[in-house]
């Protein structure tokens, strides 16, 4: 298996990717952060489509056009908002990427894109979340025949360090 995991800091919304994950909230109707952002570059028919797909749960991912970004698809998934770490956040962050791993199946792709879940507004501690995202993505790109590129996207210097950090552990 040739796949490859790569850090770097970036704007999600212009990575030249087969799919890019949106840190989506519930509603999967835009909000801040990199949900703002990707709806923002993905244009109205990004927000039209999502508005059929009747939201999605914590843990879950949805699968939409990427419309105007250069991205193929956007896999939208909600992350858990940090509220201690004993509500079961762990458990429902790995799912998450574990769903995107699923909602990608059967395309045909070469890339993936990821976010820091939950890491912004919903508060979960980075390191923990940086830890679970590695992990997670190791086990899923073990699973798979073809290979695939992963790259961890972050919005600084510090949170690709974290991805580095643990990649190397």
């Amino acid at each position: 298996m040739d796949s490859r995991i790569e850090v770097l800091k970036a704007d999600i919304t212009r990575l030249n990717v087969d799919v890019v994950v949106n840190a989506a909230n519930e509603s999967l109707l835009g909000g801040g952060g990199v949900d703002g952002a990707i709806h923002r570059a993905a244009g109205p028919g990004l927000l039209s489509h999502c508005r059929t797909l009747g939201g999605c749960a914590t843990g879950q991912a949805r699968l939409t056009p990427g419309f105007k970004l250069p991205a193929r698809w956007i896999a939208h998934t909600v992350g858990p908002v940090w509220h201690g770490g004993d509500r079961g956040e762990a458990q429902l962050l790995q799912s998450c990427y574990r769903n995107v791993f699923e909602c990608v199946q059967g395309l045909e792709i070469e890339s993936i894109a990821f976010p820091a879940i939950s890491c912004g507004v919903y508060a979960y501690p980075p390191a923990q979340a940086v830890a679970i995202a590695v992990r997670t993505v190791q086990s899923q790109l073990a699973l798979r025949e073809a290979p695939l590129r992963v790259l961890f996207c972050c919005f600084d210097a510090v949170m690709a360090d974290l991805y580095r950090q643990a990649l190397k552990a």
